[in-house]
């Protein structure tokens, strides 16, 4: 798409983020879905005419490499062919039976075969498995890496940040100590196990006719085993097998699918979100480009528009995988056209989610911690020490320990003189005051930088 065309698009993944998306545009594009029809109706044909049915022989290695070609070389304007037949089928996957027809009718090996294609199958089963084919393909090759790239960089800042104290926040509110690097090792553990997940969840594909019961491919060929000989064919192409389905794969597996990657997506909203906070507390400092505006009025301003833009990415994909998640499962009786035409959503929903992973990626890198800021706010918080405090009082069995230490901290601000005054007052061994007194905001860590490093 050109620069002209881009500004005229209606939906920015075509338009503004045009460019950012361009790797999904070869696998979810009309062109895309076309190209991974003709490879399953050719790679259906090879196996028909691979000696496995009794009246049909076999053809040769150089007629399969030849079928296999057609697929591989499928051009753009091959398309604009098909959709040019489709105009009068109305009807995607007969459009391309038909093209296919006449592609090998010119072919005299082939005029015997030319009744074999689309046999015995029906254009959910087309279908069904050109879906499967762009999801997997969109994972392994845009996904995936994008996903491994946000959760490597989230790892080094782990282990560089990982001695780095500072004071952490709940409800807002300071809170117990904690270690940068801690924080990002938390982000880093779920977007992995999420993005583990997703990788392992199994993609299923149907191949057993109009209503799932083989009936013309049983009725043709009695003798021949299309049980095993679907379930083969399914596997070759890299998927698990479905043998019980009505006209439609039930979609049960890409529910699961859509549920996990808008996980994976919630969990980078939560990042861009804290990365967002941690930047307006001075805790992180941005890069500055020569060039680039703040603001049209503040020229001051470094903003955080690389989180923003993650944010609004993955909400817009978890709006649409949720949707997905919830109507693909759901069909009238053997199906209806509405799966088919949510389907069409899936590349919308991945654009957003690749977007979003890009914005993510250059916010974490264009950041840097400034560790005097996190030092000098963690320096003026004593009162957070009351929780060591309150709890080794209580191994001590010293009644009201809590309620004590609430009296002189809860709402007030104590400095460390305040802290050593109340260390001083308590009924305690002197071996734990003399601990308590070495306590500062500082070291009073837990386990946090040892977390921070765990693999």
């Amino acid at each position: 798409m050109g620069k002209i065309e881009q500004l005229q698009a209606i939906s920015p993944l075509d338009g503004r983020y045009a460019d950012k998306t361009q790797a999904l545009a070869p696998i979810f594009s009309e062109f895309g879905l076309i190209k991974r029809r003709l490879a399953i109706e050719t790679a259906w044909l090879e196996v028909l005419c691979s000696g496995i049915l009794p009246d049909v022989k076999a053809i040769s290695k150089s007629d399969r490499s030849y079928l296999q070609a057609i697929a591989k070389d499928f051009s753009p304007n091959d398309a604009l062919e098909i959709k040019t037949i489709e105009h009068t089928t109305n009807h995607d996957v007969k459009a391309v039976e038909l093209w296919l027809r006449q592609k090998l009718a010119a072919q005299p090996v082939f005029r015997s075969h030319i009744e074999l294609i689309h046999f015995g199958i029906t254009s959910e089963d087309i279908n069904n498995l050109a879906s499967a084919m762009q999801i997997r393909d969109a994972l392994g090759m845009v996904i995936s890496p994008a996903l491994a790239g946000i959760i490597i960089d989230l790892e080094s800042k782990a282990q560089r940040y990982a001695k780095v104290p500072m004071l952490a926040r709940t409800h807002g509110q300071p809170a117990t100590p904690t270690t940068l690097g801690k924080e990002m090792k938390v982000f880093e553990q779920r977007l992995k196990s999420s993005s583990d997940r997703l990788m392992a969840i199994a993609i299923y594909a149907k191949w057993n006719g109009a209503t799932g019961n083989y009936n013309a491919l049983q009725f043709a060929y009695p003798e021949v085993d299309w049980l095993k000989i679907s379930r083969q064919f399914v596997e070759s192409l890299g998927f698990t097998a479905n043998l019980l389905t009505t006209q439609i794969e039930p979609h049960d597996w890409l529910a699961a699918f859509c549920n996990e990657a808008g996980l994976g997506g919630a969990i980078m909203t939560d990042l861009a979100r804290d990365m967002w906070t941690y930047i307006s507390l001075g805790y992180f400092r941005q890069s500055i480009k020569a060039g680039e505006v703040g603001s049209s009025t503040m020229p001051h301003k470094v903003n955080p528009i690389d989180f923003e833009n993650a944010e609004a990415n993955f909400g817009l994909a978890h709006a649409l995988l949720d949707f997905l998640a919830a109507k693909l499962p759901i069909s009238r009786l053997q199906r209806d056209l509405s799966d088919s035409s949510a389907q069409r959503a899936l590349g919308e929903a991945f654009g957003h989610f690749l977007v979003g992973c890009q914005s993510l990626t250059k916010g974490l890198a264009g950041v840097s911690a400034d560790t005097s800021k996190i030092a000098a706010d963690l320096e003026n918080q004593w009162a957070v020490l009351g929780e060591a405090v309150q709890t080794l009082m209580r191994r001590y069995q010293v009644q009201g320990a809590y309620e004590a230490i609430k009296n002189v901290s809860r709402g007030q601000s104590m400095s460390q003189a305040d802290y050593q005054q109340l260390i001083d007052s308590l009924t305690l061994p002197e071996t734990e005051k003399i601990r308590l007194r070495d306590l500062t905001p500082q070291t009073y860590l837990g386990l946090a930088a040892e977390l921070a490093r765990l693999s």
